[in-house]
């Protein structure tokens, strides 16, 4: 997996809030986001609900900014960012998983998702749907999908 395979979209305020809502994320989560970008993701976690955050990023120059961005918001203490490939990464302490990934991608990471995440754990995927999973729930903010699983 390399940074062309998951490319660097910004997600509006708006839809970050919808999909930290979806999964009505509290203080005792651990969010993770798989490409997070920029980290806007998990800091919104931490700033607007005090959760703990984890975000996975293979591109290091988004890894220096996310870190940036944390201490700009003043939550450096809750959330970490982590240059890695998250196909490779070890997230099954998450609570809740944010993703914004292709639908080639989400097909590549379904099996590993079931492997390591624990019955409960909330996933909120914005714009693409994983085939042969059924949300619990489906929102549309300002045109965009944004979908809801739950691991059984």
């Amino acid at each position: 997996m390399n940074a062309q395979d998951v490319p660097f979209f910004e997600t509006p305020d708006s839809v970050v809030e919808a999909m930290l809502e979806m999964a009505k994320v509290h203080e005792d989560d651990l969010v993770y986001d798989l490409g997070s970008g920029d980290g806007r993701i998990v800091i919104a976690a931490a700033e607007a609900r005090r959760a703990r955050g984890v975000g996975i990023e293979i591109d290091p120059d988004l890894v220096e900014q996310s870190n940036h961005n944390a201490r700009e918001a003043g939550v450096e203490e809750l959330v970490t960012f982590v240059q890695g490939d998250f196909f490779e990464s070890d997230f099954s302490d998450a609570t809740v998983l944010m993703l914004y990934l292709q639908p080639h991608v989400n097909k590549k990471l379904r099996p590993i998702l079931a492997e390591q995440l624990s019955p409960g754990t909330r996933i909120v995927s914005h714009r693409y749907e994983f085939r042969d999973w059924s949300p619990i729930e489906r929102i549309k903010v300002e045109g965009r999908s944004i979908f809801l699983y739950v691991i059984p």
